[in-house]
Order: C-alpha cells, then structure tokens, then sequence
C-alpha cells in the first residue's frame, strides 16, 4: 500500500510541474499576434470616430483583447488545476486509514448495508464474490463477502483489517479461528499492522474461546465488537454490537415512505415466530387467546424452527411488520433477537420481554442496565416489560389511541433508529481511527 501512495504522490507532483510549465509559457513564451499596422486617420472623418481609435499616445490593437481575455482564461485553468491537486493532495492526507473488511458472518450484511450504508457489486445475494467501498471519515474502507472470499485467495489491499466471524456455536468457531489465524500469519509476515474483530457471540455468551486472541492477553485482536450483554465489555477494547436484522435471510434495508408513517395499520400487534415448550412464548398466546386479544393480532406461531425463509413467508412477515402498530418481542434463547431492529425498520414499536435469559449474559463492568444494555443506553423508545400478564393493558391503551398519536410515535421509532445507526457508525469509525492511527503525542 506505500507503493500506491508513493506512485500516486508522485503522479500529484508531476502533474503540478506539468500545469506550472503550461502556465509561465502562457504568461512568458508563448509568442503574440504581431498588432496590426495603424490605421489611416481620416481628417475629414467624425471627431468621434478618431477619438475612439487613437488615445493619447498609444497605438491601437484589434487583437489586444483577445489576447488578453486568452491570458486570463490560461491563468484561470491554471489556478482551476492547481485547486484539484491541492484538494487531491488534501483528500489524500485527510483519508490517513485504509481498512479492509472481511465478511464471514451474515452480521457484516447488517454493519456494510444498514450501518454504513454501503452498496456490494453484483447485487446478487447468491453471487460467490461481493464487494463495496466508501470513505468515512479518514479513512477509506473496502468491504469483501462471499463463499469465494477464502484465505489466501484474494487480495489484502490494507493494512488493517476488520475480521466479522460467527462465533455462535462449535463449528463456526473452529471455522472462526482458521481466519484469526490466517490474520496472525499476516501480522507476523508485516502485511498487515491491526486486527480488529466483529463477532456474532454465542446467544448464551460463552465467548472464553476468543479472549487468547485479544491484545490485552498477549493475542494480537487489537478490539472486538461482541454481540448480547458480554459481561466482558470495557469500552476500551471490547466493545456491544447490536444484532441487527436477520441479514441470513436476506432482510433487506427499509426505506421510510410516506405511507408508513401515516396510514392507519389493520392489527395492534403481531407476533411471527417459534413457540418453545414451558417458555414465555406458550404464556403470551395463552394471554392472547384467553382475552380474545388474538383477533385484533396477526400470530402465526410454529412449534418448530425454521432456518430459511421461502418467499411466500418472507413476504408475510413483512406484511405484520407494515400492518401492526406493535411487535411482540418474547425472549428466545436471548433477550435480543432480529425482530427487535425488524420492526424499527417498519416503524412497528417493539414490546420487548425485558428478562434476563438462561447463561453467561448480564452485567458488565461498564454497564448494569442488562439485558438489552445497549438498546437502553441508547434511550431506544421500546415497550419494556416483566410479564406478558401486562400486555392486555398495553393492548387497551392501543385501542384508545388516535392515529395522529401513533403517526407521531412511528416518526419518532423511525428517527430513532436512524440516529442509532449513525450513532453505532461514528462509534465504530472512531474507535478504529482512535486504535489504529499513529497517536499524535510526542
């Protein structure tokens, strides 16, 4: 990468000779229209007529403005050009950071597209090879995806890489630390400086298997961006990563339309999902059906998992989001689940079970707020609540609410999420700038 900026740095000051060279033979050498021979005055002419021919002592010379409005468009061009490599070299000082990342976990979907609002060519979901780029901030990141993306097979185009792995059970463990090795190889060959990593943690956070890797315990992972209430989180060099939307089954980025946010929705709530024995979920349609509440509701409960989603399914589970006014968020295996930041993106407010699941999740040194810490920090306007024996009053309240009032709270669900993607891209921008770019204390 030092090659390419040196070449491109040399090119900028080749450049600047070549249009400095232009421009004082314009001004200096560049040879002029010889003046045309003095016209014959005319005595018997009009006064006027001499008058504007001859001034004073000074010769007359049809070609004069010409030549000097050429001189002045030159000088123009000059300064144009010189103003492009200034801002070319200025760009170029100012985007001090390359950073490739490698996206082997649908979680990196949701940081490129939703996040940061990054576009992959093709646009194939299915295609072996996709990539993206952009600057932010000062520093310009490239993004990688793909089963075609493999070790050794493509190439490493920055000096520091973001790593995005899934780390959720065994396998893709053992598939995870294939790479985080292929990175250390980079690392102690000198391809590579920093190694930062996004993981999908295990949904009970039982994460001990990444902590050798991390700097701080003689590893080289500069930082880590966890998903759930790891209770090793610091903000210093491990850092909560949201979930986001289920990018596996090719949840798409919403855009707001005007319909959204204002046409009346057919159902106060919706809830689209597995229903486990003895869990919470049996409870919730057992309230819902005991008060008759499942008439105003679209539930659709299965008793089994379904991985993949066929496009008839798809199609119905956007369909609740768009015509529910509320989502019902149940705990699964963890609090934190994609249909939380589902229904932010169709402006259907989440009514969230805020307990604690089963596991090694909960409170971190930084945060006491668990589950949902983030979420919660970042002042999300959910319905939280303990038991689901709340919900026929939440329900009721639903009933009573004008329209106005549920535009006005979708507008502000909408706003909300907006800012907390920005907000999770500053964060992740500037934590990498902070970590990753020379400290400028002497």
């Amino acid at each position: 990468m030092r090659g390419a900026r040196r070449r491109l740095c040399s090119a900028l000051i080749v450049a600047y000779g070549l249009f400095s060279l232009y421009a004082a033979y314009s001004v200096f050498l560049r040879p002029r229209r010889p003046a045309a021979p003095r016209p014959h005055r005319d005595r018997r002419g009009p006064r006027g007529f001499t008058d504007h021919v001859a001034l004073g002592n000074e010769e007359w010379n049809p070609w004069d403005a010409d030549e000097k409005n050429e001189l002045a468009a030159s000088q123009q061009r000059y300064e144009a050009s010189l103003k492009m490599i200034k801002y070319a070299r200025s760009h170029l000082e100012q985007t001090s950071l390359r950073v490739q990342i490698w996206g082997k976990a649908a979680i990196g979907l949701y940081l490129w597209q939703h996040i940061f609002g990054g576009h992959l060519e093709p646009g194939d979901v299915t295609a072996q090879w996709r990539e993206g780029s952009q600057n932010a901030g000062k520093t310009y990141f490239s993004f990688l995806t793909g089963p075609s993306v493999v070790p050794g097979y493509f190439s490493v185009e920055a000096e520091h890489v973001v790593l995005v792995l899934n780390g959720r059970e065994p396998t893709k463990v053992a598939y995870a630390t294939q790479w985080l090795h292929y990175a250390q190889t980079l690392l102690e060959t000198r391809k590579i400086q920093h190694v930062a990593v996004v993981l999908l943690g295990n949904e009970q956070c039982n994460n001990a298997w990444i902590q050798p890797y991390l700097k701080r315990n003689g590893g080289f992972v500069n930082l880590l961006f966890v998903t759930y209430d790891y209770v090793s989180v610091n903000e210093e060099d491990i850092f909560q990563w949201p979930l986001g939307v289920a990018t596996y089954r090719s949840f798409p980025v919403v855009e707001p339309s005007w319909s959204m946010v204002h046409d009346p929705r057919s159902y106060l709530c919706n809830f689209l999902g597995t229903v486990y024995k003895n869990s919470s979920r049996e409870t919730l349609i057992k309230i819902l059906k005991q008060d008759g509440l499942d008439k105003f509701c679209w539930i659709a409960a299965r008793e089994q998992w379904q991985p993949q989603e066929t496009n008839a399914s798809f199609k119905n589970y956007q369909d609740a989001l768009l015509q529910s006014d509320l989502t019902l968020c149940p705990v699964g295996i963890n609090t934190e689940c994609y249909r939380i930041y589902e229904a932010c993106s169709y402006g259907s407010l989440p009514v969230i079970e805020d307990v604690m699941t089963p596991g090694d999740c909960g409170n971190s040194s930084m945060y006491h707020s668990a589950p949902l810490q983030l979420l919660k920090t970042m002042g999300a306007p959910f319905i939280f609540i303990k038991n689901w024996k709340e919900l026929p009053a939440i329900l009721e309240k639903e009933k009573n609410m004008s329209l106005q009032e549920k535009i006005q709270r979708r507008k502000k669900l909408l706003e909300w999420y907006r800012n907390f993607k920005a907000w999770m891209k500053q964060k992740f921008i500037n934590t990498l700038e902070n970590s990753f770019l020379p400290s400028d204390k002497g």
